[in-house]
């Protein structure tokens, strides 16, 4: 597995709190506009939609990485939080401004029922409300990216709980804003082998 962090602390450090055994990695978003750390390794991009999509800050983004894009594991394309119908329409007409870009899906509430473009991605990212994200419809849509050897990335995991439970899923990556933040919540993930019994309520939370 690997973390994803938009963080102004060292990667190391980081890695270090987090146990030593976690690769940690440079996630960039146009919310923070980020210069890279390590500039050979390799990266991703989210779009800060959970937060306000900022068109022109994406773009900017994009282009200050494209001479590096061969390290890129994935973009996240833009989203609507929470509509998996409005998430298909924006992935629809940005993959074409996306081009020779790793695009992911951001899977949101309602996927379920829905095509997802799978032949036109490299990754599916694990978006939504906090219910939809732990319901068994995130989870189909997990299994279903690993029968078609997908990457799969998981947002806002911040807890012991939510980390424990997409790992054992299956997840390749994941990211969260307070594991990027905050020292005692990636020294928290670090000691989750002395919480065996964590549990589905923790993983909500």
């Amino acid at each position: 597995m690997i973390v994803f962090l938009d963080t102004s602390h060292d990667l190391d450090q980081a890695a270090e709190e987090l146990g030593g055994d976690i690769p940690v990695r440079q996630l960039f978003t146009p919310l923070t506009g980020r210069l890279p750390q390590r500039p050979d390794e390799e990266f991703a991009i989210d779009n800060g939609a959970f937060s306000r999509f900022d068109e022109k800050a994406y773009r900017a983004l994009l282009q200050r990485n494209k001479p590096r894009r061969n390290l890129c594991r994935f973009v996240a394309v833009p989203d609507v939080v929470g509509s998996a119908r409005r998430t298909l329409e924006c992935f629809d007409h940005w993959r074409r401004l996306l081009k020779g870009w790793p695009l992911a899906l951001v899977a949101q509430d309602g996927i379920e029922d829905l095509p997802i473009p799978w032949h036109s991605i490299e990754a599916v990212f694990i978006g939504g409300s906090t219910t939809w994200k732990m319901s068994p419809h995130a989870q189909q849509v997990i299994r279903c990216a690993q029968v078609f050897g997908k990457w799969i990335h998981v947002g806002r995991v911040n807890t012991p709980g939510r980390f424990e439970y997409f790992d054992k899923l299956g997840a390749h990556s994941f990211d969260g804003t307070g594991l990027a933040r905050y020292s005692w919540m990636r020294e928290r993930i670090a000691a989750r082998a002395e919480a065996p019994d964590l549990g589905l309520e923790e993983a909500r939370a």
